[in-house]
């Protein structure tokens, strides 16, 4: 039995990682799960399920059951966190004692909100704390959100890119945009069947992007020979299994439109931001988080495209995960920070 029982999740749309007070994060899983639909019985749940994409029978049904950073299936949704959080805790820990931080896209609605907080409870957890993503993201890189300096954080996550100008222990301006991890992924599977006739799978367009994907070349990289990869799928013309050798150009080429989305989702924030904090902005930089602040050569783009100084942060890929577990530390500040229902 651990002590305090505090729980921090990030429910993401790609991952759930689960963070536990004084041991940090315990599990990180694919928000994923394969169901028998003949015989009504879950049969494997994060990673497991995630390898059967795909490649199931028609009897098996592989979830998502989060889309664009929101529950799309609730009652999978409820279904993969009991298995995550009970992998999580160790034995004989009762979740009805529990407190718990979920991180959500800043953009979703006080009904998604709602939702999201009600599959906890369901399961009994005593206090429920609903903490936006970029907040939390901010808490788990150690940027100061208390102080009146402001600062910037990107959260880009698999389902949604969460942008957001913190200051005070308050959001002061944000946007949340559904167009991140996922959409890149299937704007490589676009690219391949356009420029190489080849239909490939998600688990194929996810290996290119994090092995080559590549948001900026300057005028040395394009005279460079480019890093190539093995992108394997179903040839569209004569339907036969086929692997091109792809090269990071290429999934440049493919990635460009959609991020460029993303930088604009960032000028307008900058835009909407009052002068004063605009100018804090200024000597503070940006700070990426998220898998797809991963993508080489993404910040040398944003810091291009802005003008502003931005770094990756160490623990990207765990820092919402991060926030919403050390948030518990000081219930006074989550209260600001988050919304709270208490049994």
């Amino acid at each position: 039995m651990f002590g305090s029982r505090d729980v921090g999740i990030d429910l993401g749309t790609a991952n759930t990682l689960v963070y536990v007070k004084g041991k940090g994060i315990v599990l990180n899983q694919p928000s994923v799960i394969a169901v028998d639909t003949f015989a009504r019985r879950i049969l494997a749940v994060g990673t497991e399920a995630k390898k059967m994409i795909g490649k199931t029978p028609k009897h098996i049904k592989v979830v998502r059951p989060l889309e664009d950073g929101v529950i799309s299936n609730f009652e999978m949704t409820g279904e993969m966190l009991r298995v995550f959080i009970r992998k999580a805790l160790e034995k004989g820990s009762r979740f009805s004692r529990i407190r718990v931080v979920i991180g959500v896209p800043s953009g979703v609605t006080e009904v998604e909100k709602r939702a999201v907080e009600e599959v906890v409870r369901e399961m009994g957890a005593k206090e429920v704390y609903i903490l936006d993503e970029p907040m939390a993201a901010a808490i788990g890189c150690g940027l100061p959100i208390d102080g009146p300096t402001g600062c910037m954080v990107v959260d880009i996550g698999g389902g949604t890119s969460d942008i957001a100008i913190i200051a005070l222990e308050g959001i002061v301006t944000s946007t949340s945009l559904r167009h991140a991890g996922d959409k890149l992924n299937d704007a490589i599977i676009s690219y391949m069947r356009k420029n190489f006739e080849l239909f490939i799978g998600e688990k194929m367009a996810e290996e290119l992007k994090i092995e080559i994907g590549c948001a900026y070349l300057d005028s040395a990289d394009k005279d460079a020979k480019m890093t190539e990869w093995a992108a394997s799928g179903r040839d569209i013309v004569s339907g036969l299994p086929r692997t091109y050798m792809v090269t990071s150009r290429d999934i440049f080429d493919a990635l460009a439109e959609s991020i460029d989305v993303i930088v604009d989702g960032i000028k307008l924030t900058l835009e909407n931001a009052p002068p004063a904090i605009a100018a804090d902005i200024v000597k503070s930089g940006i700070v990426l988080t998220g898998g797809g602040a991963l993508i080489q050569g993404l910040d040398r783009l944003i810091s291009e495209k802005t003008g502003l100084n931005v770094i990756v942060a160490e623990n990207a890929l765990e820092a919402v995960a991060e926030g919403t577990g050390t948030s518990l530390a000081n219930i006074d500040k989550l209260e600001r920070y988050a919304s709270y229902t208490k049994k």
